[in-house]
């Protein structure tokens, strides 16, 4: 009697844990969606200042090709001015 009342009382705590266990599994694993999606959402917001950066690079390289054209042309007015 006494085994039955033991097993019944450990099968009624097993019960009761499982419910309890689902919820604790169900509230741990929107914690984790939750992380990741704001990792996903700093990545991003990383690889948009990296992307952002490099345009800005290529862009000066630009305006530094420009740049040295210009003082190119600016030279070579200077030395047909100095030539006349």
């Amino acid at each position: 009697m006494k085994k039955i009342c033991t097993l019944l009382a450990i099968a009624t705590i097993g019960i009761a844990c499982k419910q309890e266990t689902k919820d604790k599994v169900k509230v741990a694993s929107e914690a984790v969606s939750t992380d990741v999606i704001e990792s996903i959402d700093s990545a991003k917001l990383k690889a948009k200042e990296v992307i952002d950066s490099s345009k800005v690079k290529e862009k000066a390289k630009e305006l530094v090709v420009k740049g040295a054209e210009k003082v190119e042309q600016g030279a070579k007015k200077i030395k047909e001015s100095a030539k006349k």
